[in-house]
């Protein structure tokens, strides 16, 4: 890889991470606040609203924008077009949730759902005015803005949040937080990315950018609901009580994961774009990215895992206790985000949406038919059946690669056999600290010093070449 690409994709790696990062961590303090003083039931009624919002989302953020990233050469009539379409698709999609919300209510059995999506779905309108910025920040790895904007959004935004809490407003502090944090980003990028919409307008071009998008966003739609689907199922065919655990739960190990995975996600793909004709190239940026970052997933979610009690204890009290083991189980399964991300950013990048389109139907098929198997035994039976159905997920995202990049998932297996390994040995290592009866906070710290200690211990002395890529890459920075 040439230096001046290395020195772009590790710079942009690094503000991609710290806004994730920041802005995660951040939301993370805020959450734990607010979990402390809100209900579980509160919770749960915001995931169920959340599910619809997403759905309406995709329409308006994907698909698209992921080929004006794509297309290399975008001119200002596509990006104007594309802007509009947007929030033409964003004011459809509100009237129909609008009218619809009473429906969505009767069907959860719950009066405030009304209320809380009318309010909150006003986000599509936010999300479809900064649509262009987050395309121009990604299509020019210029994510040192997005880094800016995010933070102070989520902090200003965390902080009202809080206030409302406190104020016994319940679940429209959670409402009013989320707009709020919408309405400051749109207002930051609005200043910092320096374009606007001319007066045009084609519907040629569209069309165009519709024969890969199109692809993209009918599998961002299939992934949404899927990932969605489950939690719409718990919300009426159990309690929002019960989703609210399953998806505290899920919380952890996603904030992580999204953290670091979705870092690299966003960096690879526009890098991935501009080496898309030679695919040595591409087939070697994709290795690094899967070893990469399961050298770093794979500890924290074994780690994760053991201390998931104490955890959740000190964190959130007693009252979410029940949702420690759908930590673990969602650990195991986010463990394998690297795999999924890298081979299927690989397939698009290449310019290969059908192929991705193709892979996205036969794994909602296959989860689909697990949740049906699984609904009947409980939430936690549904839980191991996600679980399931990301392992075989990763062989699906992985099959296409071995004709295409000649990078085959069993190759891939190989590479990441050694971070596994040593994550593992490390993990049963720290969990005989729980027989010393220590306290729950002198426990877990312990288990995380020591957690970090035998990782980095174990990596030098068996001489992982991913350790040593990682100082190498941060020295040079």
């Amino acid at each position: 890889m040439q230096k001046t690409l290395k020195s772009e994709i590790i710079g942009s790696l690094i503000w991609k991470f710290l806004e994730r990062g920041g802005t995660q961590g951040i939301q993370f303090v805020i959450q734990i606040i607010l979990a402390r003083i809100l209900t579980p039931e509160d919770y749960g009624v915001i995931a169920i609203i959340t599910i619809f919002i997403a759905l309406a989302n995709v329409f308006v953020q994907n698909g698209l924008s992921t080929a004006l990233i794509q297309k290399q050469d975008a001119d200002e009539e596509e990006f104007s077009s594309v802007f509009y379409l947007s929030l033409l698709i964003a004011c459809f999609l509100y009237c129909i949730l609008y009218i619809t919300a009473p429906l969505i209510s009767d069907f959860y059995k719950d009066a405030i759902l009304t209320k809380v999506l009318r309010v909150l779905s006003l986000t599509l309108f936010l999300g479809a005015f900064n649509s262009i910025q987050n395309t121009i920040i990604a299509k020019n790895m210029d994510f040192k803005k997005q880094f800016f904007s995010s933070v102070i959004a989520i902090t200003v935004s965390g902080v009202f949040g809080i206030f409302m809490a406190y104020n016994n407003f319940g679940i429209w502090s959670l409402v009013y937080q989320q707009l709020c944090n919408q309405l400051l980003i749109c207002i930051i990028l609005l200043n910092t990315v320096k374009w606007r919409p001319k007066r045009m307008f084609s519907f040629y071009k569209i069309k165009k950018l519709f024969v890969f998008g199109s692809k993209i966003l009918f599998s961002s739609l299939l992934d949404t609901l899927y990932v969605n689907i489950t939690s719409l199922v718990i919300g009426r065919v159990y309690t929002p009580l019960m989703l609210g655990y399953y998806n505290r739960g899920n919380q952890f190990p996603q904030l992580i994961v999204s953290n670091f995975n979705g870092s690299i996600q966003a960096v690879i793909f526009p890098t991935l774009a501009k080496e898309q004709d030679n695919k040595d190239k591409v087939k070697a940026i994709v290795r690094r990215s899967i070893v990469t970052s399961s050298y770093i997933i794979f500890p924290l979610m074994i780690g994760l895992m053991v201390i998931a009690e104490p955890l959740i204890k000190l964190l959130l009290t007693n009252k979410w206790l029940p949702s420690v083991p759908y930590l673990r189980i969602f650990c195991l399964s986010y463990a394998l985000w690297p795999i999924h991300t890298a081979n299927l950013q690989a397939i698009n990048a290449i310019g290969r949406s059908e192929v991705f389109l193709k892979l996205e139907i036969i794994k909602k098929i296959l989860g689909i038919i697990i949740l049906l198997i699984t609904i009947k035994y409980g939430v936690y039976a549904i839980a191991v059946g996600v679980l399931i159905s990301g392992i075989l997920s990763s062989f699906i995202n992985g099959y296409p690669n071995k004709k295409l990049l000649k990078y085959g998932y069993l190759e891939q297996v190989k590479d990441i056999i050694p971070s596994l390994l040593i994550s593992l040995l490390m993990g049963m290592i720290i969990y005989s600290i729980f027989f010393l009866k220590l306290n729950d906070l002198l426990t877990m710290i312990i288990q995380i010093i020591l957690g970090i200690i035998i990782y980095i211990i174990l990596s030098y002395s068996l001489k992982l070449e991913c350790f040593f890529y990682i100082i190498r890459a941060l020295k040079n920075k």
